[in-house]
C-alpha cells in the first residue's frame, strides 16, 4: 500500500487554488457593495454604484455556487 503523490499534489494545488477563488470572489464582492452604498453618488456616478451593486451580488452568487458545489461534492449522497 503506498500513497500516490501525484494525486495528492493535484488534490492540494485545486484546493489551494479554488481556496483562493472563493475568498477573493467574497472579498470583491464585499468591496464592490462597500463602493455601491456611497451616501452621495452625484449624478454621473450613478450608474456606477448600480454596476458595482450588480457585481457584488455576482460576487455573491459565484461564491456561493462554489460553495454548494463543494458540499455536494463531500456528501455522497448527494451524487450516489
Amino acid at each position: 500500500m503506498s500513497i500516490d503523490w501525484v494525486a495528492y499534489l493535484i488534490v492540494a494545488g485545486i484546493t489551494l487554488l479554488s481556496t483562493l477563488v472563493v475568498v477573493g470572489l467574497y472579498s470583491t464582492g464585499v468591496r464592490l457593495s462597500a463602493a455601491a452604498s456611497d451616501r452621495d453618488p452625484g449624478q454621473a456616478a450613478g450608474n456606477r454604484l448600480t454596476l458595482a451593486k450588480a457585481g457584488a451580488y455576482a460576487c455573491f452568487t459565484v461564491c456561493g455556487a462554489a460553495v454548494l458545489f463543494g458540499i455536494y461534492l463531500i456528501v455522497p449522497a448527494l451524487h450516489g
